[in-house]
């Protein structure tokens, strides 16, 4: 009893001891069994071995655990078998004495698996070939497929597809329109590609070929290798990459078509594909702050490229995209409203080539007149010019004339004795200028100096009359769209070949339009005749004068010599034109000779005239601000520019312009005189300027012809000047 006794007291009093130290106690006590169960964890994990099964292969992925156990352990699961001696020798080994696995390489300083970086595995086989649509895409984009029919059950339908490629329509047949699509695609492609696929080709245009090639020969010996154009097939060999084409007869530029590049890739990544390393170099700035201008060059193949535009990048792929142009005929732009319209008959230059390559002579021209911009009469709004090739070499062309202006006449300053220039825009400056120049040619023909006799590009006719030699032809660059029918539509639209005409003007489209006196812009003409008479116009009626669309459809039938001329040339046409901004094919094609392709027979030997119609790679920045108020004109042997008041048709000083009626009526009295025993026209030497332009009956007859053209299509009446103007003669 008395040990129980003292047993109890000595509990109570441990445990009255025990409550006075009761919160560090606890706190060893946890800490104690917390370390305990540590250790018998780690026993359990030495002492447990790992169950393996035959035929089954343990990664070292699978192998080694999440925890950090065995992390810490590093235990190398995958080869347990032929390690079994050393696993069992660190078993046995003191804890702290086991060695612990390095780190593994590739982990970015972890051990765990998971840091490893994965590997992109790679899918076998070859690289799969683009199928016909994606190479047909490639090389003519923006192609529309049109679905012709169905037929068939409706669990078997059967789709035909077609697509038209050059003027020629392409059908496939399949059971989806996928399919039919595709087989569409690959008959067009098996008809004109002579490669496995388009990327050869365009490596082959840029550096399998050996030939020497001049793109601006009338012989196309490169693209034609490319495409046959649905045209005779031409024998075609690949020997070890190198290419051997053999030509039965050559071909005109004009059979060949350019190289359409697809989308997706813009001029400068497709010229450096072709061409790599290339280095683009700053050329020039200009312009005002508002309206700022780079230009930017490249060198390719030894040729320079420029570009310009608003900034340093548009400039850089205007440059790309000229020298895609002028080196492989490559087209970026594949909206046909912006494609070139060849002209008739033999084409003797690429039509984008020789569309930049008279742009830039005009605009180098007007920049040396004008001391590179800087003068004061370098201010325009439109900018015009003529370049005379003579023959398939482009880079022998000359600058004819260059002329800006957007004004006509004020009527209270007309002139009746021919002294004042009614129309001053810049196209019909440039047209008064090589009527001018063609004079001076003759006049050459004429000299007693066989220098000048010889650099004449006049020759006689076997009969009456005088032509010009072989090769020559003019070009007409205008720095956008000419005023009335080729302009009023243009910026509207970009392309409604699928979309059908949905132009609100729309019934307006080839009508006739005059220009409004002392202003811009142009007006309809009326249904019935308008007759302008001289008192009319001096008491304050609107003097009107027709747009320039409808003055260079007019040339375009009866020739840009114009009447006078007539008496010693046939009709000279206009080879091209050019439009440096504002390009639409179909309303320029339209405007200059479509609406009037129904006309009666012309007198011979007066046709309707098809030229070139092309925009230019380096479209021209609109010019903002205010139109200037002179127009400035150059021909070919003047010192410098002449400057008129578009107002009053003089120059400041109240002189005529030498491209004035009298002036010009001046020089053919002259020749008249001299060549009456070889005229084309032989008539009595009229007394009169009126008279005169009478005389040339076939040239009134064309004249008269297209009138009635436009009236019978209901495109208007054409409005004539008073009478009272040409009745003017030299001695007045």
């Amino acid at each position: 009893m008395c040990v129980c006794v003292c047993v109890y007291q000595t509990f109570l009093m441990s445990r009255s001891c025990c409550s006075s130290m009761a919160p560090s106690y606890l706190c060893l006590i946890r800490h104690r069994s917390k370390r305990r169960r540590k250790k018998r964890s780690e026993r359990k994990g030495r002492t447990r071995n790992p169950q393996t099964f035959p035929g089954v292969n343990v990664t070292e992925d699978e192998s080694m655990s999440s925890c950090g156990t065995d992390v810490k352990e590093n235990r190398n699961l995958d080869n347990f078998s032929s390690k079994a001696g050393i696993q069992t020798a660190n078993r046995n080994a003191p804890l702290g004495s086991r060695r612990k696995r390095p780190l593994e390489e590739g982990n970015r300083g972890h051990a765990h698996s998971k840091f490893r970086p994965k590997r992109r595995k790679k899918a076998p086989g070859p690289t799969l070939q683009k199928n016909a649509l994606m190479q047909l895409n490639e090389i003519k984009p923006g192609l529309q497929y049109k679905l012709l029919s169905q037929t068939g059950p409706v669990h078997a339908p059967v789709f035909a597809m077609s697509v038209e490629v050059n003027g020629q329509r392409f059908e496939g047949t399949g059971p989806t329109k996928k399919k039919a699509k595709l087989s569409a695609a690959e008959k067009a492609l098996r008809s004109f590609v002579q490669f496995p696929n388009a990327s050869e080709a365009h490596v082959a245009m840029g550096r399998t070929f050996g030939i020497n090639t001049d793109f601006t020969s009338d012989q196309a010996d490169f693209p034609d290798a490319l495409f046959n154009g649905f045209e005779t097939p031409r024998d075609v060999s690949s020997t070890n990459g190198t290419l051997h084409l053999r030509h039965e007869c050559p071909m005109p530029v004009s059979a060949t078509q350019p190289v359409l590049v697809g989308h997706g890739k813009n001029a400068v990544m497709i010229l450096n594909e072709l061409r790599p390393g290339l280095r683009y170099e700053f050329v020039a700035e200009s312009g005002e702050s508002h309206a700022k201008n780079f230009v930017m060059a490249v060198t390719v193949d030894s040729q320079v490229f420029q570009g310009s535009g608003r900034n340093k990048k548009l400039a850089k792929a205007r440059a790309a995209q000229a020298a895609l142009s002028g080196l492989f005929n490559m087209q970026l732009d594949q909206t046909p409203s912006r494609q070139p319209i060849p002209r008739d008959g033999l084409q003797l230059h690429l039509p984008q080539v020789l569309a930049d390559a008279v742009s830039q002579l005009v605009v180098e021209k007007f920049g040396e007149l004008t001391d590179n911009f800087i003068s004061p009469h370098a201010r325009r709004k439109v900018l015009a010019g003529v370049v005379m090739t003579t023959g398939t070499d482009v880079k022998d062309a000359q600058v004819i004339c260059v002329s800006t202006g957007t004004k006509c006449i004020n009527g209270e300053y007309m002139s009746d004795r021919g002294l004042a220039l009614n129309d001053c825009h810049a196209e019909i400056i440039a047209r008064r200028s090589l009527i001018r120049y063609l004079y001076s040619q003759l006049e050459y023909f004429l000299s007693n100096s066989p220098e000048d006799h010889e650099r004449s590009i006049f020759r006689r006719c076997e009969q009456h009359g005088y032509q010009l030699k072989d090769g020559v032809q003019f070009h007409l660059y205008i720095s956008t769209s000419p005023c009335g029918d080729a302009r009023i539509f243009s910026p509207h639209e970009a392309a409604v070949e699928d979309q059908g005409d949905r132009h609100p003007n729309r019934k307006a489209r080839g009508q006739l339009r005059t220009k409004i006196e002392s202003g811009e812009g142009t007006i309809p003409v009326r249904s019935s005749n308008t007759v302008q008479t001289w008192d009319g116009v001096l008491q304050g009626e609107r003097l009107l004068t027709m747009s320039c669309s409808d003055k260079i459809a007019r040339w375009n039938v009866v020739g840009v010599q114009g009447s006078l001329m007539s008496y010693f040339s046939g009709p000279i046409y206009f080879s091209s034109i050019i439009l440096g901004s504002l390009y639409h094919a179909d309303h320029l094609s339209r405007a200059m000779y479509q609406r009037v392709a129904d006309m009666e027979e012309l007198p011979q030997p007066f046709t309707l005239n098809r030229p070139l119609l092309s925009g230019i790679s380096n479209a021209e920045a609109r010019q903002p601000g205010k139109a200037p108020n002179f127009s400035v004109n150059w021909t070919v042997g003047d010192q410098g520019l002449e400057v008129i008041n578009a107002t009053t048709g003089k120059d400041d000083l109240g002189r005529p312009s030498h491209l004035c009626k009298h002036a010009l009526y001046s020089r053919w009295v002259r020749l008249h005189a001299k060549l009456s025993q070889t005229l084309r026209i032989q008539v009595a030497r009229p007394a009169l300027y009126h008279e005169a332009k009478q005389g040339a009956a076939d040239y009134h007859s064309a004249k008269q012809t297209l009138i009635r053209a436009f009236q019978n299509a209901g495109l208007g009446a054409w409005v004539k000047k008073p009478i009272e103007q040409d009745q003017f003669s030299l001695t007045q």
